[in-house]
């Protein structure tokens, strides 16, 4: 059974610093979602406010409002926030005292480590319940560098990579990893970020716990022992921030120890400027790819849309535009699904043309 949960996003479900509350919503993993909390939102469905189809899992004002009105209590309260400095605010450690005091299980994302924090141990202790660090590091006696085992990996690797942080890179790569398992390729996903950890990934970690060094390492191991365990088909390596992004350097990371052979790029039509950072703007589709192909020695194979602020005419309208200009498939993912990227990687790797599909 799953593990029944409520998520913390207050006044940041459906934006950019809700991207683990959004994504939790939209593919939950381990967890069962009963409902999450935002009071700019309470009443309204979580599912038709992200992607306009009504999902059943409701929006609650306060956490004494979820617990009132689903009768039974969920086990764990994840926090559902990812602000660019990932830590907590006075007001939101407040309610994670109230989810300890009420004896629910803490998820933390955040970079600020709650089992470090005395007081809140000493609340979980009181209270008979358990604080999970997400992001939280193993020992570093156990951390590893580069190798180049992963030179020596015949399995095709891709990745999906942006041209800003939270544009969709994690949801693109769950719905081409989903369709090529419905054709009957069989796969092996590697989580980067606290989202697919918390949604329970088998291989991963959160690359931006790490230094550069021991983060390409701590990848490419990981890649490595997914490749030795499952045996996959294809190997599909979440993607993080951006490669040209002036704040961020996991995309570098990625590049670095998953050495991809092919790229999908994820990007925002409609967002002039960077997420977290409004004094750089967003760079064109063309720069990025031409920087990932050249520091990554690779290739860009697909282009999918983050629809934000899009109307449905506007994204068929991108669509046809793009795939003149770039001559590269491309699809909002979310809208149309995933078919036309997953044909793309299809035919990109022949080792997987001679598989047979599911129904052929």
């Amino acid at each position: 059974m799953k593990k029944r949960a409520l998520v913390y996003c207050e006044h940041q479900f459906g934006s950019m610093d809700g991207k683990t509350a959004n994504g939790l919503v939209r593919e939950s993993g381990i967890y069962e979602i009963m409902g999450v909390i935002d009071s700019s939102k309470a009443g309204l469905d979580a599912g038709e406010v992200l992607d306009q189809k009504k999902n059943g899992i409701p929006i609650f004002e306060n956490l004494p409002h979820a617990l009132n009105q689903l009768g039974e209590k969920p086990k764990y309260f994840i926090f559902g926030i990812a602000p660019a400095d990932a830590f907590l605010k006075k007001h939101e450690r407040d309610v994670i005292i109230q989810a300890i005091k009420a004896g629910m299980n803490i998820i933390n994302p955040l970079q600020e480590f709650l089992t470090d924090d005395q007081e809140l141990m000493e609340y979980a202790k009181t209270y008979g319940v358990e604080i999970k660090d997400i992001r939280k590091p193993k020992p570093k006696k156990e951390w590893k560098i580069f190798s180049g085992r992963i030179l020596h990996i015949d399995t095709p690797i891709i990745t999906v990579l942006g041209t800003d942080g939270a544009c969709g890179k994690r949801t693109t790569a769950v719905a081409l990893e989903k369709e090529l398992q419905k054709r009957g390729y069989k796969t092996a996903f590697i989580a980067t970020g606290q989202t697919g950890l918390i949604q329970g990934a088998k291989y991963g970690f959160a690359m931006d716990a790490f230094p550069l060094q021991y983060m390409i390492g701590e990848l490419e191991s990981e890649i490595v022992r997914a490749n030795e365990t499952e045996h996959p088909d294809i190997i599909i390596v979440e993607g993080q921030g951006a490669l040209s992004h002036p704040a961020y350097a996991s995309s570098a990371g990625i590049l670095k120890g998953a050495r991809p052979q092919a790229v999908i790029l994820q990007h925002a039509p409609k967002r002039k400027v960077l997420g977290d950072f409004p004094f750089f703007p967003v760079p064109s589709v063309e720069s990025e790819i031409q920087l990932i192909e050249h520091y990554g020695k690779t290739k860009v194979i697909g282009i999918t849309l983050n629809h934000e602020g899009m109307n449905d005419l506007e994204i068929e309208k991108t669509i046809k535009e793009y795939e003149l200009k770039y001559q590269l498939p491309t699809t909002d993912i979310l809208k149309q699904g995933a078919g036309k990227i997953t044909d793309q990687i299809i035919q990109f790797f022949p080792s997987l043309q001679g598989k047979k599909l599911k129904g052929a």
